[in-house]
C-alpha cells in the first residue's frame, strides 16, 4: 500500500498535538511532520519536527522548499492555526459583542491569524501536495464563518476572518482544479473543543457539546477518507454535515 506523508501546521495546540498522535497511530503515512513555533518538551520519536514562525512568510517558504527538495509527496496537510482571543500590541483581544467594540487593532489580529497566515501556508504547501496520489489540504475554520448561517450576530472580527478563510479556500480550489487536480481542499468546523481557544467561553456551551480533541480529530480523519476532489471544496462540521458557505 502506498504511504504518503502528512503535515500538521500549528502542531503544539490541543487539536494539533492530537492530530500528530493519531496520524502516527494510524500507520497510514510514511512520515508525519509537525510544524510549530516551539518544539515539544517530550517529542515523539516517530515525528519530524520543524520550528517555524508562521508570522514570517520567509520561514514558511524556506521549510516548504526544503521539504520539496526531498522529492516526497504529501497526501495530507492540516492547518490548525487560528485564534478566538489573544493579545495584540499588549492589548487583550476578545470577540466583539456590539459595533462599538470594533477596532482596527482587533481586526488586524483576527485577519492576520485566521486568514492571512493560513493563506500564506496554502500558497506554499500546494506544491508539496501536487502529484500522482490524491491529497487533501484541511484548514480548521468555524461554523460562524458561514455568511448564510449567521443568525446570532456578534463576534465581528472572528466571523469575518473565518469567512475570509473560507473564501480563500473556495477560490484556491477553482485554481487547483486546473493546476493540481489531485488536491482536495477542506474547511473543517471541529465544534467547541476543550482547548485554550475555547476556555473563556466554555460556560456557555450546551451540555454534551464540549468535545475532546481526541473526538473531533477522530471525526475529521475518518471523514477525510470519503471526500473526493470532484465535490471540492468541502465545508464540513464535526458530524460530516455540509455547512452553507
Amino acid at each position: 500500500m502506498f504511504k504518503g506523508n502528512a503535515l500538521v501546521i500549528g502542531a503544539s495546540g490541543g487539536i494539533g498535538s492530537e492530530l500528530v498522535s493519531q496520524l502516527i497511530q494510524s500507520n497510514l503515512y510514511h512520515q508525519v511532520h509537525a510544524v510549530s513555533r516551539t518544539l515539544p518538551s517530550e517529542p515523539l520519536r516517530e515525528v519530524c519536527y520543524h520550528k517555524v514562525d508562521s508570522e514570517d512568510e520567509g520561514n514558511i517558504a524556506s521549510l516548504c522548499q526544503s521539504l520539496r527538495a526531498q522529492n516526497i509527496q504529501f497526501t495530507l496537510a492540516i492547518s490548525c492555526i487560528g485564534a478566538l482571543h489573544g493579545v495584540n500590541d499588549e492589548h487583550p483581544v476578545t470577540p466583539e459583542k456590539r459595533l462599538e467594540d470594533i477596532n482596527s487593532r482587533n481586526l488586524d489580529f483576527y485577519f492576520a491569524t485566521n486568514a492571512i497566515i493560513p493563506a500564506i501556508w496554502l500558497k506554499n504547501v500546494e506544491r508539496l501536495l501536487k502529484g500522482k496520489q490524491a491529497a487533501k489540504l484541511v484548514f480548521l475554520s468555524a461554523r460562524v464563518g458561514s455568511i448564510n448561517d449567521n443568525e446570532l450576530g456578534g463576534w465581528y472580527g472572528y466571523r469575518a476572518s473565518k469567512a475570509a478563510l473560507n473564501m480563500l479556500i473556495k477560490t484556491a480550489q477553482v485554481e487547483l482544479k486546473r493546476r493540481a487536480k489531485n488536491v482536495t481542499l477542506v474547511s473543517y468546523h471541529p465544534g467547541t473543543v476543550d482547548t485554550n481557544l475555547s476556555k473563556p467561553f466554555q460556560s456557555n456551551v450546551p451540555q454534551g457539546k464540549l468535545f475532546t480533541a481526541d473526538f473531533t480529530v477522530s471525526q475529521l480523519l475518518n471523514m477525510l477518507l470519503d471526500l473526493t476532489t470532484e465535490d471540492a471544496p468541502h465545508y464540513l462540521d464535526w458530524q460530516g454535515k455540509t455547512i452553507s458557505w
